[in-house]
């Protein structure tokens, strides 16, 4: 495969096009990347592909190699490991707290401890996320407004 990339004037709008054969797995990968820096993120559901807001994410859940984004009611598979979404949420409302998890602060209606130094979020959904003691004080920080 091979990149182009040319520079334009900044009065002409940006476009990104992905020229291909056919959709392989590598393209939907890419398409799925340059869609959630917009705030979107790619998926298939039944066959055919969807568009979800990233505003709309509760929390994300890596499971036996695959990754799950999960909504107020629903969730869906997303082609992309947990760091590389981690990596695109930089900077937005989402913090890790568990090795598999990454949890949307917006979601969250209350906290409380759990036991062992861990702590149990109640979402908005009212599905409950627990918090692992080695990402409590990270929890707190983003909470007292540091960096998420």
């Amino acid at each position: 495969m091979e990149l182009k990339i040319k520079k334009i004037p900044p009065e002409e709008a940006e476009v990104l096009e992905i020229r291909c054969h056919k959709l392989t797995d590598d393209v939907a990968e890419i398409i799925s990347f340059v869609k959630s820096r917009q705030g979107q993120l790619s998926t298939e559901c039944d066959g055919r592909r969807m568009e979800i807001p990233i505003v709309d994410v509760f929390y994300a859940e890596s499971v036996d190699n695959r990754l799950f984004i999960y909504t107020a009611k629903e969730s869906y598979e997303v082609r992309l490991r947990l760091y590389e979404l981690e990596e695109m949420l930089k900077g937005r409302t989402f913090l890790r707290v568990q090795k598999g998890v990454l949890l949307n602060l917006m979601k969250i209606r209350s906290i409380r401890p759990a036991l062992g130094g861990r702590y149990t979020a109640l979402l908005k959904n009212e599905e409950e996320v627990v918090i692992s003691r080695k990402y409590v004080a990270d929890l707190k920080n983003a909470l007292k407004g540091g960096e998420s």
